[in-house]
């Protein structure tokens, strides 16, 4: 007899869905960061409320999921249960191939994000962390789980608005605000919000800074103003010029989310008894109200939460087997 075929790994996106907890209805064809911005008349406040919405909800959700009667287990993810521990199948290799413009957090951010892993470690030892250099937020994904060659006819279609993507963050600057821990039964992320008004504690861009940019509250700009343009428009712009060069794009899900993954989990031990789950809710409800108090609208203080997309560097431009923060760049815009 020959040898049985291995049974096919499953995605964490497959048990797990992202739903968009909004309200917002995307119609097929259009824009899907439109329905949003449309729906909110494009004003940061309402922008703002709907993020909120979402990952308010989406954490009820959640918390309802760890603490019911019913609770089986954590949705392990496969594919990195067997990169993280190669005896499970030797020579293991991701075949996911992923092509996607990331920005990536700046330093005062990795700062904040390296004091919340640590904090969910001591919570939940055996949790996976992402390493800080691999840390991300997708802007726009434009195919995922392909072929090698898949993704190399891709960047050869894109590759003349490459530039214009990734440098667009340096004269179209959107603001994140307020950040906190979202989490599910496969991992956890630190979220973020659009600002709508709030004051400016980012560090400013490096000197010179071009006078004909309007930066969020340098030389007496009203953000207000500033905020009109969000990081939920600047989505919708990369999605437009991303279009513009014929590729199809593939996201696997468009919901109002700005969030950069803190962990995920590869084993049960930690969260086996209703304790411990019980443990993990309140150490997670503990950080968040920590963020809110001490970190959100807090000037000069130990952690900035304030993230000015394009601060440091523009996008990132990157293809191969990415899911856990790896593949290569191809081009990354210019920063502030």
């Amino acid at each position: 007899m020959g040898e049985m075929a291995k049974p096919e790994l499953e995605s964490t996106d497959i048990r797990n869905k992202l739903e968009d907890l909004s309200g917002i209805e995307i119609k097929p064809g259009d824009n899907p960061y439109n329905a949003l911005i449309n729906a909110c008349h494009g004003n940061a406040a309402e922008i703002q409320s709907l993020y909120a919405t979402h990952r308010i909800a989406r954490n009820l959700q959640q918390k309802e999921k760890f603490l019911s009667h019913e609770f089986k287990e954590l949705i392990i993810d496969p594919f990195l249960l067997r990169l993280e521990n190669p005896k499970l199948e030797p020579g293991f290799k991701d075949p996911r191939n992923c092509l996607v413009f990331w920005a990536r957090p700046p330093d005062h951010i990795i700062r904040l994000v390296i004091h919340l892993q640590q904090a969910l470690k001591q919570a939940a030892p055996n949790l996976w962390l992402m390493p800080t250099y691999r840390m991300h937020m997708t802007t726009l994904e434009i195919a995922h789980s392909r072929s090698p060659a898949e993704i190399e006819s891709m960047v050869a279609l894109m590759r003349p608005k490459l530039a214009s993507l990734t440098n667009m963050p340096f004269t179209k600057r959107a603001r994140l605000v307020k950040p906190f821990i979202s989490y599910d039964l496969s991992a956890l992320a630190v979220s973020f919000m659009p600002a709508a008004g709030e004051a400016v504690l980012s560090p400013p861009p490096v000197a010179p800074h071009p006078k004909h940019i309007n930066h969020p509250g340098l030389l007496g700009n009203d953000t207000a103003g500033s905020d009109t343009y969000t990081y939920h428009h600047l989505r919708r712009d990369v999605f437009d010029e991303a279009k513009s060069t014929g590729v199809e794009i593939g996201s696997r899900y468009v919901v109002p989310s700005a969030h950069i993954t803190l962990g995920r989990y590869l084993t049960q031990t930690d969260h086996e008894t209703p304790e411990q789950r019980q443990k993990w809710v309140q150490a997670i409800d503990d950080l968040n109200k920590w963020l809110e108090g001490e970190v959100w609208d807090v000037e000069d203080g130990e952690y900035v939460g304030e993230w000015i997309v394009g601060q440091e560097r523009g996008l990132d431009a990157r293809n191969g087997a990415l899911w856990y923060g790896g593949g290569r760049t191809i081009m990354v815009g210019e920063g502030f």
